[in-house]
C-alpha cells in the first residue's frame, strides 16, 4: 500500500531520530532562535568584559567572558542567559543530571570557532552538538 511507504528524508520530522517531539516543549529549536540566543550571550559577554577594560574596548576579553559564562551556566542550570531569554535549554544524554563539564567545555570551544555550529545534520544540530551528544531544545 502507498500509505505504508516511509516518507522521503526531506519530509521526516526533525528530532525524530533523537526521540524528540516534532513541536512544542522538548522539540529541537530552530536555527533563527538559536542565533538570537547566541547573539544575546555574545553581546552580554562583551558588555561584562567592557566593564573591566573600560575605557578600552574589550577585545579578546569578551571571548574569555563568553566562554566562562557559557560553561558555568550550562553546567549549573543547563542554559545560557540568551537561551533562557529565548525559551531554550540544552538537552543531553543524562536527563535530570547536570551537564558534564567536559561536554560544556568542548561544546563551547567549538561554538567559539563558529564554523562547527554551521555544519548541521538532517536534524539541524551543529557539529558542536553532535560531538557532545547534546541538542538545543525548546523549553516552552
Amino acid at each position: 500500500m502507498v500509505g505504508d511507504v516511509e516518507p522521503p528524508s526531506q519530509e521526516r520530522v526533525r528530532g525524530a531520530s533523537l526521540g524528540l517531539p516534532p513541536d512544542g516543549p522538548g522539540s529541537l529549536a530552530n536555527f533563527g532562535t538559536r542565533v538570537v540566543a547566541f547573539m544575546i550571550d555574545a553581546l552580554a559577554s562583551a558588555l561584562v568584559a567592557g566593564l573591566f577594560t573600560a575605557p578600552e574596548l574589550p577585545g579578546n576579553w569578551a571571548l574569555v567572558a563568553f566562554v566562562a559564562v557559557t560553561v558555568v551556566t550550562l553546567v549549573a542550570v543547563g542554559q545560557t542567559p540568551g537561551m533562557h531569554l529565548m525559551g531554550l535549554r540544552l538537552a543531553h544524554p543524562r536527563q535530570g543530571e547536570r551537564l558534564a563539564l567536559w561536554r560544556a567545555v568542548v561544546r563551547t570551544g567549538l561554538l567559539c570557532l563558529l564554523l562547527p555550529a554551521l555544519i548541521v545534520d538532517a536534524d539541524g544540530r551543529g557539529l558542536h552538538d553532535r560531538l557532545t551528544d547534546t541538542a538545543v531544545v525548546r523549553e516552552r
